[in-house]
């Protein structure tokens, strides 16, 4: 097969949540535990680090990778969901897994992924694993997929247990309160492994905390140091992720990393790691932003940083996917605001008149267009130099532009 072949069979034959929703989220870990057995058991021949939460977990999982290779190891880093191509979902040291590495581990485990029925995310994540252990990296950044104590990831035994924050993300798979999602993602705890959770959030602090004593392990809540460092990951809502990911180093055992490894580690995230679509800026005048953040806890934070941009008017292309709680989001969107409707091009995407339709009830208005370049594109055409272009509402609609 080639590697578009191999692709294709992926994402087709396979049930995939990014595409899909619903229908391709299973809640069990028979799979991935099978997938580990044939592979020789791949996870257990390096060392991880498990970053789960409802935001922010991609910025700390580069962070965390960034810091340790500037203290010079090689890092594996396995995230999700991709923006423009599969390969961003598994680097070593910022990077991609080679395309023909991809094809290889499908070819060789095909019969075996067909048979046992694998999800899109089983099998990447085994293929993440695998590569890993092949490549010998000193330690890997793992990214919880979708909730933590069912997800695929949950085999590893990690060196350190992070949990960035809590919110009301993914609740028809993770329960529809903040305890009952917060029991989930405390899924990944270990016994005797440290826990950081990046944000003391009262209401299900316990939850934590009876999790931990159960388990002997030692807990710490990030935001509660008063250490602040810079980084260059554009966004105010970057900060408590910064604390998340340098908590996260302090607590590794048997890695020499310096302070001047942590400093630069967070001011080259960038570079050493190729994050994308975090308060991401494109261009100039008029200044074009997008970023990935997609639920009410995130676009709290990238809202309110886009009212402090100095601006004539703005312009916001917004795409979301149909299980989106809009009555929950929609209010949160500035009324003063040209708006440019779309639909991210996959299945699981939102119609662009619906959208139209609903944003309207809450005095979001504009126009719908037929693509997210089109919508783009207008945007481009109407704003003058003074303007500011907001581009977000999901992961999808951000990998369009990029």
């Amino acid at each position: 097969m080639t590697y578009q072949e191999t692709l294709d069979w992926m994402f087709a034959q396979l049930p995939m949540y990014q595409r899909q929703g619903k229908t391709a989220f299973k809640k069990d870990l028979t799979n991935i535990i099978a997938l580990s057995n044939e592979l020789g058991n791949p996870e257990k021949k390096f060392k991880t680090i498990h970053v789960g939460g409802t935001n922010g977990k991609g910025s700390t999982s580069h962070m965390i990778a960034s810091i340790l290779q500037e203290a010079g190891y090689k890092v594996g880093l396995y995230t999700s969901p991709h923006l423009k191509n599969f390969t961003e979902r598994i680097r070593i040291n910022g990077e991609e897994i080679p395309r023909e590495n991809v094809v290889e581990f499908i070819t060789r485990n095909k019969a075996f992924l067909k048979s046992q029925g694998l999800s899109f995310f089983e099998m990447t994540v085994g293929m993440a694993f695998d590569y890993f252990a092949k490549e010998q990296v000193d330690i890997a950044i793992i990214e919880v997929g979708l909730g933590g104590r069912l997800d695929s990831t949950n085999i590893i035994t990690p060196e350190v247990s992070v949990i960035t924050n809590i919110g009301l993300d993914h609740t028809q798979f993770l329960g529809e309160t903040l305890s009952e999602i917060a029991y989930e993602k405390a899924g990944i705890i270990k016994k005797n492994i440290p826990v950081v959770v990046g944000e003391r959030q009262k209401e299900i602090e316990n939850v934590f905390t009876d999790k931990t004593e159960e388990c002997r392990s030692n807990l710490l809540f990030a935001t509660d140091s008063i250490e602040e460092y810079k980084t260059d990951l554009l966004g105010d809502y970057q900060s408590k992720n910064v604390k998340t990911a340098v908590e996260t180093v302090k607590q590794l055992k048997g890695f020499d990393i310096s302070e001047e490894n942590i400093k630069n580690g967070l001011l080259n995230v960038v570079k050493n790691t190729n994050l994308k679509g975090r308060w991401q800026v494109l261009q100039e005048n008029p200044k074009v932003i997008c970023d990935t953040a997609h639920n009410k806890e995130g676009l709290t934070y990238t809202l309110n940083q886009l009212k402090k941009e100095k601006k004539e008017e703005l312009h916001i292309v917004l795409g979301v996917v149909a299980d989106k709680n809009l009555e929950e989001i929609l209010p949160m969107f500035p009324k003063k605001a040209t708006y440019y409707f779309c639909k991210p091009n996959i299945p699981r995407g939102l119609s662009e008149n619906i959208l139209k339709e609903k944003a309207s009830v809450f005095g979001v208005k504009g126009e719908s267009f037929d693509s997210v370049n089109q919508a783009f594109d207008e945007a481009k055409i109407k704003a003058n130099s003074n303007d500011v272009i907001y581009i977000g509402g999901s992961t999808f609609v951000v990998a369009e532009i990029l």
